[in-house]
């Protein structure tokens, strides 16, 4: 296939087709970037048709990150477009929670830790050292403020996005000097559908108000561009929770996040 030619910046944005991904794909839009947007499903393409309206080229991908093949799809589209990209956003991710891990289910926890955890890995390897070649680029990781402390009734969501800030952070070490910025995006509790998704309708934070996406998606492209290394996005009570998870007794903050995400079940009240 011919690859495109392009005058203007391009990325590639994963998990776009809703929520803090489709956000952060339209900052990029709306700043003269062309775009090349992932998710699973076909939904994909309503987000492409939607924002095909800002006037850049926009191609969308159906790809599954929890399978290998899905990530490395994601990459000979990436490849196919001319150049190396200038910004590269690992959004995609999966919750899990709405009960104590021993009820919890196993094939979507697995699928979990491929999407979070190993589809990041995977496609930062494939990808990085065109990347490094190429200079003057951006990663932006969407980690969260559950990566602070460990995180009851979402053991394996909290330690998966544990895993994102101390890659992406040790990736930023490396990377000094070899023209590769690295941002780690950390949102608290945002109005998409990863709560409903993860079975946490029936929690404190699942009834709680949230943060607009699209705000935090704007703090996110303006943090990445900006070159800062993370942004905890949102309201000022995510700022004074990462905060306070670290420097409190992880004790603490192991037991304010599991009020937050307790099903409110009898067993739980």
């Amino acid at each position: 296939m011919e690859k495109d030619v392009r005058t203007s910046q391009w990325a590639v944005v994963t998990g776009a087709s809703d929520g803090i991904g489709f956000e952060l794909a339209k900052q990029f839009a709306l700043n003269g970037f062309d775009l090349l947007i992932t998710s699973e499903d076909q939904q994909i393409f309503a987000a492409q048709a939607e924002l095909v309206a800002s006037g850049q080229k926009i191609r969308a991908v159906a790809a599954d990150l929890a399978t290998p093949n899905g990530v490395e799809k994601v990459f000979a589209a990436i490849k196919d477009y001319a150049g190396a990209p200038d910004v590269v956003v690992l959004n995609a991710g999966l919750g899990s929670g709405g009960a104590s891990f021993d009820k919890t289910d196993l094939g979507k926890e697995l699928d979990l830790i491929q999407v979070n955890v190993a589809s990041v890995v995977h496609l930062t390897k494939r990808i990085l050292p065109d990347l490094i070649s190429a200079g003057n680029r951006k990663l932006l990781f969407t980690s969260s403020i559950a990566a602070f402390a460990p995180g009851p009734y979402q053991v394996v969501y909290a330690a998966s996005k544990a895993f994102v800030q101390s890659f992406a952070d040790g990736l930023r070490e490396e990377l000094r000097g070899k023209g590769v910025t690295v941002t780690t995006l950390q949102p608290g509790p945002t109005e998409t559908n990863i709560f409903h998704r993860a079975g946490m309708d029936d929690t404190l934070v699942g009834e709680s108000k949230k943060d607009d996406p699209a705000e935090v998606a704007r703090q996110g492209f303006d943090a990445l561009m900006a070159g800062k290394d993370s942004v905890v996005t949102g309201s000022l009570l995510n700022k004074v929770q990462a905060s306070l998870a670290k420097i409190a007794p992880q004790k603490i903050s192991t037991l304010m996040h599991g009020r937050q995400a307790a099903p409110n079940s009898p067993e739980n009240r």
